[in-house]
């Protein structure tokens, strides 16, 4: 019990990390097409490989499960949604942790 709410909290932090990490890789995403980022800017470049080899892992199986809503990706609000539910499961357990 000790250890257990110390590392829901850790897990929370990285979890919200990786949430900001999604919403960045979308926006940078959107930038790049939009032709407002240039992705020949060597920082701009290795940013972008970043992110998308943190978030496409992820992505990826929710973007083959989901219908195509022609053009539209909504493949990272479901990811957000579902690590959303994750912290809120997380922070139960912790409550009833420490009431326990």
């Amino acid at each position: 019990m000790i250890i257990m709410d110390p590392l829901i909290r850790i897990i929370m932090i990285a979890l919200d990390l990786y949430v900001w990490m999604i919403i960045i890789s979308a926006v940078l995403t959107w930038l790049v097409h939009f032709g407002i980022i240039n992705t020949s800017n060597q920082l701009v470049s290795t940013i972008g490989e970043f992110l998308w080899r943190i978030t496409e892992p992820a992505i990826r199986p929710i973007r083959r499960h989901m219908p195509n809503l022609g053009g539209i990706d909504i493949s990272p609000v479901v990811l957000i949604l579902a690590i959303i539910f994750l912290q809120m499961v997380l922070s139960n357990v912790r409550i009833a942790l420490l009431q326990a």
